[in-house]
């Protein structure tokens, strides 16, 4: 017999070899039919799965991450299968489960458009309709290996010889389709009763620009169409925030074929970016950072040494300097370190804070850029701490602390996940085991619940990861806390203790914003662009009724900007209506119109975005309200 253990702590007991299923059964009948499989030990199962050990037992449903991973896996397989039936000659690649659903890379001669990705849908509905199992069939290397060459499926083929000897080979089966899979997947395909294939996109063979372009559809799917209709307005909210649109309307930034990657940010952008930056500044001097600034190049040596050419050389960019071989930067911390190593510190220097604003360049595939989310140069909000052990808990707990307030200004929720040792780490088991543990302390000192990543750490270090919501629910990580006694080995760092000997210190990088790119792509979408008055890069449209009263205008203009408000004239000889639409359009907080009870009254009338008329006000008074809602930061 075995022992399984559930979450509320009971255990009951099962012969070796039960499945899934009958352990939930077991729970609650009920429970089993909500359930599309369990974690088992921290292993995702299906239904149909068996345990063979004393384990830690916890059902997922489909409103949990890992039962929509099952749910929407299946579902790729189901899609493949309805590909099958329509195209035959269709060469599978891959097809996994991602946050937002699922997609499959298919090789097929056939271009495929919009209307294919109805029949596909159609034709999924049928294979549901059919109410197939879902099979697993356990299989050698050779005879799969075998299998597959019989059907010419050579990406399959490339798969299965890149496994390990030791690895089992599972296939899925499911009507008359047979897929190459780890699972686990649903058993009763009748789950899933809601469809869309939403996108087809491009996408390299192992993401190798060498190898050849696949198409890639991309679905949904849920239990219940309620569920779908939701998330498709979801989207179609999310199209009317893309950044990317909102970016060229509100003339904040743009991309051209001249740097590919490579964002080029107007006037308004930047009155946009330098408040963050600004606002982050002040926060940073108040909490003892000193701010450096590094080079964008440096010796290719320094790379070697960093770790960083053995675990990221394929992202980095080269050049020559006086016959010698040199990188452009795509972190900050060996600049951080040189810094650092340029004089001896003591203990009681320590904690040493060091900021930068730090443009880095990475290459990434040209099919993997998307606005500013995903360029090849951005500015990263570092920081790197220089401390003794004793002052790591105390250390973390002032980052989060620090994260948590930047983000409240924003507006954002956020959720934490911390990551643990990867299999590329730098260092000893004992030294990443005090790093971890080190993070542990802090999180539940500060009562943070956090998400478990297993071999998901930086390459020198364990790491928190925090992962803001927006407005319309989706996530974004971008704060990161990440450990460090690797980099100081290697750099050999150095302070000198209380006795006069020489130690190494303990190094932490982390960012708030993570990339002012992406953060400000986010603050967008999150935004909508109806940015709040603080970070508004025009904050008031002074609008005349007519030319007439262009000179009083004027007169306004002026007073606002000697108090420091960012105030636009709109002198065009216009019709007020069309003025007043076209500050709505480009999402301006204000509007403040003067005509002549305006003039005569020296006030102004004033209205809000979104069309709300606050009435009139003397200019003094305004400008006074305007300047606490800009202190403030109130959103």
């Amino acid at each position: 017999m075995i022992k399984i253990k559930l979450p509320d702590g009971s255990i009951n007991e099962h012969e070796v070899g039960v499945s899934v299923l009958d352990i939930t059964k077991n729970i609650s009948e009920g429970l089993a039919r909500a359930s599309v499989g369990a974690v088992v030990n921290g292993e995702l199962m299906g239904m149909m799965d068996t345990v063979n050990e004393d384990a830690d037992f916890k059902v997922v449903k489909f409103e949990d991450e890992e039962g929509k991973e099952i749910f929407w896996h299946t579902s790729s397989h189901v899609m493949a299968y309805a590909i099958q039936n329509l195209f035959p000659d269709a060469k599978f690649a891959i097809g996994p489960a991602i946050d937002s659903g699922f997609y499959y890379d298919i090789d097929l001669e056939h271009r495929f458009v919009p209307e294919d990705l109805e029949k596909i849908e159609a034709e999924m509905k049928k294979i549901i309709k059919e109410g197939y199992s879902v099979e697993k069939i356990v299989i050698s290397k050779e005879d799969a290996l075998k299998m597959f060459e019989e059907k010419d499926e050579i990406y399959k083929l490339d798969l299965i010889e890149h496994l390990p000897e030791d690895e089992e080979i599972s296939l899925y089966k499911i009507g008359d389709f047979v897929d190459l899979c780890r699972g686990p997947h649903l058993q009763d395909i009748k789950k899933i009763k809601a469809i869309k294939l939403l996108s087809i996109a491009g996408a390299y063979w192992r993401g190798d620009e060498k190898n050849k372009m696949l198409q890639r559809i991309y679905g949904i799917s849920f239990e219940k169409k309620k569920d779908l209709d939701e998330h498709l307005e979801r989207l179609e909210e999310a199209q009317k925030r893309d950044h990317r649109k909102l970016g060229k309307e509100l003339d904040l930034f743009s991309i051209h074929e001249e740097g590919p990657g490579f964002p080029f940010f107007h006037p308004k952008g930047m009155i946009l970016r330098n408040q963050i930056e600004y606002f982050l500044r002040a926060e940073l001097e108040k909490r003892n950072y000193g701010e450096i600034k590094t080079p964008l190049i440096l010796n290719e040596e320094i790379w070697h040494r960093s770790g960083h050419w053995d675990h990221y050389k394929d992202n980095m960019y080269f050049t020559k300097i006086d016959g010698e071989d040199y990188a452009i930067k795509p972190m900050n911390c060996p600049g951080s370190i040189i810094v650092y190593n340029s004089k001896l510190f003591s203990y009681r220097d320590l904690p040493l804070r060091l900021s930068e604003f730090g443009q880095v360049h990475r290459h990434e595939l040209s099919g993997a850029l998307h606005g500013l989310f995903r360029v090849r140069t951005f500015t990263q909000d570092d920081a790197h701490v220089f401390m003794l052990p004793e002052h790591i808990k105390d250390e973390i707990i002032d980052i989060i602390d620090l994260i948590d307030y930047i983000y409240g200004v924003f507006g954002f929720k956020y959720r934490v996940e911390l990551s643990t040792k990867p299999e590329n780490a730098m260092g000893s088991d004992e030294q990443w085991e005090v790093a971890t543990n080190s993070l542990v302390e802090a999180l539940d000192a500060k009562k943070l619940d956090y998400k478990l990543n297993e071999g998901d750490g930086a390459f020198y270090g364990p790491k928190i990861d925090f992962h803001i919501e927006d407005a319309i629910g989706r996530t974004w990580q971008c704060g990161t806390i990440q450990l460090d006694f690797q980099m100081p080995e290697r750099f050999e760092l150095e302070y000198v203790d209380a006795s006069g000997k020489k130690e190494r210190p303990v190094m932490v990088h982390r960012t708030v914003l993570g990339s002012f790119e992406r953060f400000i792509g986010v603050l967008i979408e999150h935004f909508a662009g109806k940015f709040p008055l603080w970070l508004a890069p025009v904050q008031i449209e002074v609008v005349p009724v007519s030319e007439k009263f262009l000179g009083y205008a004027n007169e306004v203009s002026e007073q606002l900007e000697k108090a420091g408000l960012r105030a636009h004239l709109d002198k065009r000889n216009e019709k007020l209506g069309y003025k007043i639409r076209e500050a709505q359009l480009n999402k301006i907080p204000y509007v403040f119109v003067v005509g002549e009870k305006e003039e005569n009254d020296k006030v102004v009338s004033v209205r809000k975005l979104g069309g709300e008329d606050l009435g009139s006000f003397a200019i003094a008074d305004i400008i006074k309200d305007l300047q606490v809602e800009i202190d403030e930061k109130r959103i």
